[in-house]
This record gives structure tokens, C-alpha cells and sequence, in this order.
């Protein structure tokens, strides 16, 4: 295995010492993503594939009254990441997991965000991985995804050549599994190096929506057939009313 294939999943002695170079070749790259996330300072987040634990330990200062989980598929990460958030581990505020994107070990609505460094590029199943995401996080939460290769710049190729298994998506890719995946909101970021910023929100519960009686229903029925308006059935929604702020 060459010592770039590490970035896909790190092992033995080259991957300790790459999880310790992403934890400083990405500071950059975290710093600037990070502003397009906002999170409230008791908010529960989830960081998968959280490598070397170095944004583990930004989103625990971004989260001073939360807590933050970390999942990596890689021992070697996720020794480092447990290394690096040890402090916050024994205060009960964070913990690391190995586990797989894939069949994430949460139950439903936990999590009132996750984040994906630079680590998209590697999920066998990117379909899969982001409904796994959308099943875990409340709704209104956020999934936040931050690369620093968007496809849209010529060196980006290079790296798919070097490193087996890795697929760089471009955004509006990336925006169509998401939407696939039940996510909406989708907003994306970008910047002069190529750098890639993604989010999308998972859908608000809706709330104070009363049944209408059938009866009710027959009448109005009745009465718009008369005046020529056509309205959805019962399976489009005919039957609820729900105030405007939760439509």
C-alpha cells in the first residue's frame, strides 16, 4: 500500500503519521468551512470520518455546552482522535467510535448536526451513507460536508490516480444524492482554491395540522365540483389543514 492510500483509510505506522499531517494540512480548510456552519452551543453533532480528531476538538469549542461523537472506520484514527479529545472524553462530552457510514451505531434523531471532512470522497455507498446520515439527525438538522477537491480544477484528477477507491464528486452531484436522500435546503460554497462547502437540512417536523371531517370534505367537494374547481384527492393532501408556517 502506497503512503497516500492512508488518507483513504490509515493503518500501522504510515497512517499514524498521516492522521497527524491531516490534522495540520486541513486546519486551513476546517477554519474556512466551519463558517458555514451554525450550530447552537449545547447542539449534539456527530463528526464521521473523524480521522486524526482535530475538528472533533474545534466543534467541542464551537459547542462548549454539547456534545460531540466521532466515527472512523480506521483504529489508527480513531486512537488519535480519542488521544486528542481525551480531556473532553473523561468529561463526558465526547466519544469516539470505530464504525462504518454505512450502518452508523445511533439511534433515529439524535443528532442536531453532522459534519464529513474531507472524507466523502471514500463512502462505498454514497446513496446509502447519506440516508444513514438523514436517518440519525433531528429534524431540522444539518449535514454539513467540507472537500477540499470539487472536481472543478485540473489537479483534482491526480489524486483519483494515486489513491485507490477514492471518487471526487462535483457539487451538483453531490446536491442530487442528497435530495435523493431526503435532505433539502441544499446550499453550496465555494472558493478560489477549489474548495468545496456543502450543507443541507433534513425537514422540520409538521406540527398543529387538524384532520378535516370527511364530511366537511364532501361538502366543500360538492360545492367546488359546481364551480368547476379541481381539487388534489385525499392522497395529495386534500384532507389535512395546516397553518402557513408549516407548509
Amino acid at each position: 500500500m502506497s503512503f497516500f492510500e492512508n488518507t483513504r483509510k490509515p493503518e500501522g505506522l504510515g497512517g499514524k503519521v498521516m492522521v497527524s499531517m491531516m490534522n495540520l494540512g486541513h486546519n486551513a480548510l476546517a477554519n474556512w468551512g466551519f463558517q458555514f456552519l451554525s450550530v447552537v452551543k449545547d447542539a449534539v453533532v456527530l463528526d464521521c470520518g473523524c480521522g486524526g480528531g482535530a475538528n472533533l476538538e474545534k466543534l467541542l469549542q464551537k459547542c462548549p455546552n454539547g456534545q460531540v461523537n466521532g466515527i472512523d472506520y480506521s483504529e489508527v484514527s480513531v486512537e488519535k482522535s480519542r488521544n486528542v479529545n481525551r480531556k473532553a472524553i473523561e468529561a463526558g462530552r465526547c466519544e469516539v467510535l470505530r464504525a462504518s457510514v454505512m450502518e452508523l451505531p445511533f439511534e433515529n434523531e439524535q443528532f442536531d448536526a453532522v459534519t464529513a471532512f474531507e472524507t466523502v470522497y471514500f463512502w462505498p455507498d454514497l446513496a446509502q451513507s447519506f440516508r444513514e446520515v438523514w436517518r440519525i439527525l433531528k429534524p431540522g438538522g444539518t449535514f454539513f460536508i467540507c472537500n477540499e477537491c470539487s472536481g472543478d480544477t485540473d489537479k483534482d484528477a491526480k489524486w483519483t490516480e494515486i489513491i485507490d477507491g477514492m471518487t471526487i464528486y462535483k457539487d451538483a452531484q453531490l446536491k442530487a444524492v442528497l435530495e435523493e436522500a431526503g435532505f433539502q435546503n441544499v446550499q453550496i460554497n465555494k472558493n478560489g482554491k477549489g474548495w468545496l462547502c456543502v450543507t443541507a437540512r433534513k425537514r422540520e417536523k409538521i406540527e398543529n395540522c387538524r384532520r378535516i371531517p370527511d364530511k366537511h370534505i364532501d361538502i366543500v367537494g360538492k360545492m367546488e365540483y359546481h364551480a368547476g374547481i379541481k381539487r388534489p384527492n385525499k392522497k395529495e393532501g386534500a384532507d389535512l389543514l395546516c397553518p402557513e408556517s408549516a407548509r
